[in-house]
C-alpha cells in the first residue's frame, strides 16, 4: 500500500519510473480514457515524426486541456515521466490523496515553478536514468488563448544539465471540451523536429515557440522570434 503521507512528491529514483508506470499509463490510456473519453467525444488526428532516434527526449508541449498527459501518451509512444505543479500533490482530503497517488502511478512527481528544487533536479537525472522521455509544458499551467507567449525556459536548464534533446509537440483542438455524442471534436497532436540542447537558450525559446506555433496555428507572440 502506499503511504504517499510519507512520499518527498518532488524526489523520485529511477526504481520509480519502471514496467508498472507503464502499465499503470496504458491501463488509464487504453483502458479508461480512450473508450470511455476519447473516443466518444473527440477524434484524434496524430502526426508522428518518423525521423527520430531511439534516444530519450524532453517532451515539451503546449498546454490546453487537462487530457493533454493522455493525449501525449498516446501520441508519443514513449515512456514518459511528467513534471507537475505542487498543488496537485496533496493529502488532507481523500479525494486529494486519490488525485496524488494516481499522479504518482502515471509517473508524476511535483515542481515548484516559482523555485525549482534541488530535489526535483536530480529527479530529473533519475528519469533519464531509467530511460524514460520527461514531460514538460513550457508554458506553465493550461493556455487555451491560442497563442505561443510566456515561456518559461526551466526545460533549457534540464536540457542542458542532462544533454537531452527536445522534442516539440503542438496540440490543439482542446481549447474547449466537447460532451456532445455523435458529435466528435477533432483534437491535432503534431510532433516536431528535435531541438539540439547545444543550441543557446534564447534560440531553443524562438525553435520551440516556431514550430509549436506553425503546427498548431497558434499566434506566435514570443518576443525575441
Amino acid at each position: 500500500m502506499m503511504n504517499i503521507k510519507k512520499i518527498n512528491f518532488a524526489q523520485r529514483k529511477a526504481k520509480d519510473f519502471n514496467i508498472l508506470t507503464r502499465l499503470y499509463q496504458y491501463y488509464a490510456l487504453y483502458i479508461l480514457f480512450l473508450p470511455f473519453i476519447g473516443n466518444i467525444f473527440y477524434k484524434f488526428k496524430i502526426t508522428r515524426n518518423k525521423n527520430l532516434e531511439k534516444k530519450p527526449y524532453i517532451i515539451a508541449a503546449n498546454h490546453i486541456s487537462y487530457m493533454d498527459v493522455f493525449i501525449l501518451n498516446y501520441a508519443v509512444k514513449r515512456p514518459l515521466a511528467y513534471m507537475a505543479k505542487q498543488e496537485l500533490f496533496k493529502t488532507d482530503t481523500w479525494a486529494q490523496r486519490w488525485v496524488t497517488k494516481n499522479v504518482l502511478r502515471l509517473g508524476g512527481f511535483a515542481v515548484n515553478r516559482e523555485k525549482v528544487q534541488l530535489s526535483t533536479i536530480k529527479t530529473v537525472k533519475e528519469v533519464f536514468k531509467a530511460k524514460f522521455n520527461l514531460c514538460i509544458f513550457p508554458q506553465g499551467g493550461i493556455r487555451k488563448n491560442k497563442v505561443i507567449e510566456n515561456i518559461n525556459p526551466g526545460f533549457i536548464y534540464f536540457a542542458k544539465t542532462n544533454k537531452i534533446d527536445i522534442l516539440p509537440v503542438a496540440i490543439s483542438g482542446l481549447e474547449s471540451y466537447n460532451w456532445k455524442l455523435f458529435k466528435r471534436q477533432k483534437v491535432t497532436i503534431t510532433i516536431g523536429d528535435a531541438i539540439s540542447y547545444k543550441l543557446d537558450e534564447q534560440e531553443i525559446v524562438n525553435q520551440w515557440c516556431k514550430q509549436i506555433a506553425q503546427l498548431s496555428g497558434y499566434e506566435n507572440k514570443n518576443i525575441s522570434q
